[in-house]
């Protein structure tokens, strides 16, 4: 290799090294879970799930496995966070199941299950455990990566890319367009190509290109095609009742089907473009990222009430709107704390939107 050529790749690995900017912290259970929660109620908490991490998606399987390895001893993965230089606020880049699994349990809304080598503990909550079992959870320390303020938007990014993109397992709509091959998945992929859409679903830069549109289309039409009984969703969760959903529709889907959807579809983008400029479907306008159970609410609420009323009037609604400085009903319906997907949730803040179109 020539010497300048060597020179060049140095300066560069330095240059780019000094750009980021990062702590190790070491707290306990007890400090992770006071500071996801405290303030929480008033979206100001220190320790927050940013929007499009809002889902919580493990079951109570996968919870209880996590608190029985921290029982164990066994290591876990490394929490990782970003500071917000305005705020001070950590926003949790990877471990949002994590945080909200410890706080269930040590708020005695999560019942051990499905535990293997601790199966005495099967069947109990928190405080139902020794005091002492209770007290050793409470201090256990978990590492986390904190990006430092200081870091530019663009390392932030780019850390947040790899993070999540990197030797991590595929988004479940990515692994959906190998397995279930059809007209219904190739239904699906048309539209989420359509520009007004993408425009309307302002994404996080590392779940762009990630099929998360797709997701969201596939979202929109098995719950409005399921409404008004989410049971199956609760019993099968959120991803595998997508799976049967999607691979039933494509052994079933007709082109008349095809023109209802459709039709669904671009019935729900009209509306959404006139009531919601600049806004989509987020949260806030100017805000990036993708709530699903927000999503959820407003397109298949509004999608529903269109069915019902195709030339119901076309306005915004003062009662939809998310804020935290004024908690209405709609926002208590979509917070995602703990088991976004029961049942009653979907339902719940879907009929909430339809009402208030439908009023």
């Amino acid at each position: 290799m020539e010497p300048n050529k060597k020179k060049k790749i140095e300066d560069q690995i330095e240059s780019e090294q000094k750009a980021i900017s990062y702590d190790m912290k070491e707290f306990t259970i007890e400090l992770y879970v006071k500071k996801y929660l405290e303030r929480i109620d008033e979206d100001d908490n220190e320790l927050y799930v940013p929007d499009y991490q809002r889902e919580f998606i493990w079951d109570e399987k996968h919870q209880s496995r996590f608190i029985e390895s921290l029982y164990l001893g066994l290591p876990v993965p490394f929490m990782f966070s970003a500071e917000i230089k305005e705020t001070g606020r950590l926003e949790i880049v990877d471990g949002s199941q994590r945080i909200r699994t410890l706080a269930a349990f040590m708020n005695d809304e999560l019942t051990l299950s499905h535990l293997e080598k601790l199966s005495e503990m099967n069947g109990c909550k928190y405080s139902e455990l020794p005091v002492g079992l209770q007290r050793s959870f409470k201090n256990i320390s978990i590492r986390m990566v904190v990006l430092s303020s200081k870091a530019t938007e663009e390392v932030r990014n780019e850390m947040f890319d790899r993070i999540n993109t990197s030797s991590v397992p595929l988004l479940p709509m990515e692994t959906r367009r190998g397995i279930y091959r059809g007209s219904f998945t190739d239904f699906i992929i048309e539209l989420a190509k359509e520009p007004r859409f993408k425009q309307l679903c302002p994404m996080v830069k590392y779940m762009q290109n990630r099929r998360e549109e797709e997701e969201l289309i596939l979202r929109l039409f098995a719950f409005y095609e399921l409404y008004p009984n989410y049971n199956a969703v609760e019993k099968m969760g959120v991803a595998k009742y997508l799976d049967s959903y999607l691979a039933q529709k494509n052994k079933t889907f007709t082109n008349a089907d095809k023109d209802t959807l459709r039709k669904v579809f671009y019935s729900l983008i009209d509306f959404m473009e006139k009531v919601y400029q600049g806004q989509g479907f987020a949260k806030r306008r100017g805000a990036v990222g993708i709530s699903k159970p927000y999503f959820e609410a407003i397109a298949v609420g509004i999608s529903l009430a269109l069915k019902e009323n195709p030339d119901m009037k076309v306005e915004y609604k003062k009662s939809l709107e998310i804020d935290k400085n004024n908690r209405n009903a709609f926002y208590k319906l979509i917070e995602g704390r703990y088991q976004t997907h029961t049942a009653s949730k979907i339902k719940n803040r879907i009929e909430f939107v339809k009402s208030e179109y439908k009023a």
